[in-house]
């Protein structure tokens, strides 16, 4: 049994601690039930429960919250297009998010994969200063993309 103020009460029968929360208008909590003997203390559980929920937040508020921003490119992407989204996409890496970089293949487009994948290396080779690939081009169905993150500032 442990007190409200963390002291220890030793080995008290459960109808004597239930008696001392009463007198102190306060909680009997069991804290270690698989121990032998059970381990109960005595505490305005609701403050607790409170306190809790409130830490909880705080931890949440500090975490960092990321998102993975999607762009779209297409094999015959003109270059100055391809500057355009590669100017969005460090934006987005400077706000700390990843982005998911798309090149979609539409019709007869597919059967020209080293077309599309020169385009996907040349806008991976723009941003090399600032970002990591995360996930290299892969081909998904008429879709190839890859994940850029942020570089780690030291």
């Amino acid at each position: 049994m442990i007190g409200p103020d963390n002291e220890q009460l030793g080995v008290i029968s459960l109808s004597k601690a239930r008696e001392l929360a009463e007198q102190q208008q306060l909680d009997l909590v069991e804290v270690s039930p698989t121990a032998t003997p059970p381990v109960c203390r005595i505490m305005d559980y609701g403050k607790f429960k409170y306190q809790q929920s409130k830490k909880q937040q705080e931890s949440r508020k500090k975490q960092a919250h990321v998102e993975v921003k999607e762009i779209k490119l297409r094999p015959k992407t003109d270059d100055h297009d391809l500057m355009f989204k590669v100017k969005h996409v460090r934006r987005f890496l400077e706000e700390g998010n990843k982005a998911k970089v798309t090149l979609v293949f539409r019709g007869r487009e597919i059967t020209h994969m080293d077309i599309g994948r020169a385009v996907i290396q040349r806008f991976a080779a723009e941003l090399e200063d600032i970002a990591i690939i995360e996930t290299q081009p892969r081909v998904d169905g008429r879709n190839m993309y890859m994940i850029v993150a942020p570089k780690i500032k030291k």
